[in-house]
């Protein structure tokens, strides 16, 4: 795992690194400290009071299923932030000083008057939906509980797992991912599994929250060891 990486225009304080659970994020995968691994879904969300009565029924029973049928802890997070149009209303505006048609600069003045007055009534808030999905060697009962108790413990920054340790837990947790996936299609929600680059710029977002407004993550692949 790269020690100090250059997220964006400033460098990461090493020392706060300490106060994360997360020790490496690799394979698409988070490897926290305790050893145990995470996965995590960004999902889509449905409009329930506008469905039919038979449809809110239907979604409510699969998600009893849903739910019955877990066999190991999840984590549900909302994540709600303010939506920053900025650069939206800056382009309309180039574009209607730009606009040679007179109807076309009216309508597009009108349209920026109107989006200008909705948000001066509140902020405009985006949501995103995560699915946190779990593996703990613990629950691997193929082995002795001592030996799966020992293997916990051990920490990830002090012991790097080997890679083939590191595949089969890995592959369960995709297994368990896909299944959690199939769930929820079921009620009518689409998921996708964070790569590498979404969870880093996910956590990146998470803890920095004025910071990414204006310094954005580059790609992982060009992080640079430093």
């Amino acid at each position: 795992m790269v020690k100090k990486n250059k997220l964006a225009t400033g460098k990461i304080n090493k020392s706060t690194q300490k106060y994360l659970d997360v020790a490496e994020i690799r394979d698409d995968i988070i490897i926290m400290k305790d050893g145990t691994l995470r996965s995590i879904l960004l999902v889509s969300s449905l409009n329930f009071a506008l469905k039919s009565e038979d449809e809110q029924n239907a979604i409510i029973s699969s998600y009893v299923g849903f739910l019955n049928n877990l066999e190991y802890p999840l984590q549900i997070t909302i994540q709600s932030r303010e939506f920053k149009i900025d650069n939206y209303l800056a382009d309309l505006e180039k574009r209607r000083k730009e606009q040679t048609n007179e109807l076309l600069r009216i309508q597009t003045a009108e349209y920026l008057s109107y989006i200008k007055e909705l948000i001066s009534l509140g902020k405009i808030m985006n949501k995103k939906f995560y699915v946190t999905v779990t593996y703990n060697p613990l629950s691997n009962k193929q082995k002795g509980f001592f030996s799966r108790l020992a293997e916990t413990f051990k920490p990830a920054t002090l012991i790097r797992l080997k890679e083939e340790k590191f595949q089969r837990r890995r592959d369960a947790l995709v297994a368990r991912t896909e299944n959690i996936a199939g769930g929820l299609q079921s009620m009518g929600l689409k998921s996708v599994t964070l790569d590498t680059q979404g969870i880093i710029e996910l956590l990146y977002n998470t803890y920095n929250p004025e910071t990414s407004i204006n310094e954005k993550m580059v790609d992982v692949s060009k992080l640079r060891e430093i």
